[in-house]
């Protein structure tokens, strides 16, 4: 059916008592109409005459609206014919937690897998719940699909399901029932566990395994419990603390390091300390960096794939096909250990 010929299916009316302004009742309409099928790629638009008229607005502010819906890609113009739903946006929407070395790992394998022709806007939410939730809803109906890391390893974010689970890829960390959702998870228990196993030799030649694990990180607490079964299991005298200011002595200790900073910190005090790395005092970093392939002899890490994820989110978003994948979580054994 030529474009011209289509009714316009969207039928709309400002709410004077809503807090919002009347051009953002519209645009979260559109987006709204867009993400229920009510308007489908391709469907006509009322003229802006038309809405004007119908929903209560001024000509200006429909104007100002399709304007921005068109440069978001949601929808598009056609001279002499008017404004229809885009019929092939190919943006996606790629929403993590935080930047860090080895997110820009996954970002960067994610867009090379990616045609050129396929826009990624990506968002971060600093584990701030009140940031991934506006952003989520204010971009729904936005995107074709949608690559969201969710909030939380213990539940399922309640605003993810707001989104079509045909569109939706899920970067999770957590062990709940998801089977209806396209996911691709770490695992930070079995996985850690059996990293550990894998560097049993050498974690034997130290006198005690501390892990370092922050009250404030954000880190499933699984690994502590890895960690733990795999010192009782084995046994290996093991100590858990939250800050390495509590470290009495470094010699003959090997540290399981989460966070960054304690890293750094435990590299300055070994080498001011003319402690030797892998030899007086082990380190066994979470989560590989290009840096720790080089510090010293280099730094042992038990780490996810981060450039498979990337590639495997871009292959869900290509083939459209349900994906549930595990992604490998292994030891990478260099010198500090």
């Amino acid at each position: 059916m030529a474009r011209e010929n289509r009714k316009p299916l969207f039928q709309f009316k400002a709410d004077e008592q809503l807090s919002i302004t009347k051009t953002q009742q519209l645009i979260n309409a559109l987006n709204q109409a867009i993400h229920l099928g009510e308007l489908k790629p391709g469907d006509a638009l009322p003229s802006v005459n038309k809405l004007s008229t119908e929903g209560g607005v001024s000509r200006d502010t429909v104007f100002k609206v399709y304007r921005e819906m068109v440069r978001r890609g949601v929808i598009e113009s056609a001279p002499q014919h008017g404004y229809f739903v885009a019929s092939d946006r190919n943006k996606v929407m790629l929403f993590l937690d935080n930047y860090s070395s080895f997110k820009d790992t996954l970002y960067h394998n994610f867009r090379a897998q990616l045609p050129e022709n396929y826009g990624v806007d990506l968002f971060f939410h600093h584990y701030n719940f009140r940031v991934f939730e506006s952003i989520i809803l204010d971009n729904i109906g936005q995107y074709s699909m949608y690559v969201i890391m969710n909030f939380d390893h213990e539940m399922l974010s309640d605003v993810l399901r707001k989104i079509d689970q045909n569109k939706l890829l899920i970067f999770d960390w957590g062990r709940f029932d998801k089977k209806e959702y396209s996911y691709v998870c770490q695992d930070f228990d079995k996985a850690v566990y059996n990293s550990l196993v894998s560097g049993l030799q050498r974690i034997r030649t130290y006198q005690e395994f501390v892990l370092v694990f922050p009250d404030d990180t954000y880190h499933p607490r699984e690994t502590i419990e890895a960690f733990k079964r795999f010192c009782r299991d084995y046994n290996i005298k093991f100590r858990l603390v939250n800050t390495i200011d509590v470290i009495e002595t470094y010699r003959n200790k090997l540290f399981f390091v989460i966070d960054e900073i304690d890293l750094v910190k435990i590299i300055k005090i070994t080498s001011a300390a003319s402690l030797e790395l892998g030899k007086d005092v082990g380190i066994i970093s979470y989560n590989d960096t290009p840096m720790k392939e080089i510090v010293g002899n280099g730094i042992t890490v038990i780490s996810t794939d981060f450039a498979l994820m990337g590639k495997m989110a871009a292959d869900f978003i290509l083939h459209k096909q349900k994906l549930q994948f595990i992604v490998p979580t292994t030891l990478t054994e260099r010198g500090s250990l």
